[in-house]
């Protein structure tokens, strides 16, 4: 299972660099029973990031799209999942919404979908959008 991390989400509702790749990913899971995740910090980071930048309407879109898409799954921390995360924040390099995200892959066995380097000093499988649904490529020998 996967978490997706809050940039992949950014990407495409302020058409960055690399939202075309996300935004693939995204409509993969429109109809897929494959289960990936989103935190509720996340859901909550982008309605403050949107509504500081007056995009109501990407929004209001954009939450829809989480509640409809079959794929997509909100994962809920409560107030002691997240003393924990911060508590990992305090002992790690990782900032606190990092920390939030570190915590429930690490606590639920998910790999993260996500451009943010950090992760890649934990524990934690990191993925980018595009690796999501390859395969591994074969063994060969020589």
């Amino acid at each position: 299972m996967y978490l997706i991390d809050t940039n992949i989400f950014l990407e495409v509702l302020l058409d960055q660099e690399r939202s075309a790749e996300c935004q693939e990913l995204l409509e993969t899971l429109q109809d897929r029973e494959v289960l990936f995740y989103v935190s509720s910090f996340t859901i909550h980071s982008i309605e403050v990031i949107l509504e500081r930048n007056e995009l109501y309407e990407p929004l209001v879109d954009f939450l829809y799209d989480i509640h409809k898409t079959k794929g997509l799954k909100r994962f809920d921390t409560d107030t002691l999942e997240e003393m924990e995360a911060i508590k990992l924040a305090q002992k790690s390099s990782l900032d606190c919404d990092d920390a939030i995200q570190y915590y429930i892959c690490k606590t639920y066995n998910f790999k993260i979908v996500s451009f943010d380097n950090h992760f890649d000093s934990t524990d934690v499988e990191r993925i980018e959008p595009k690796d999501v649904f390859t395969p591994p490529a074969p063994f060969s020998s020589c």
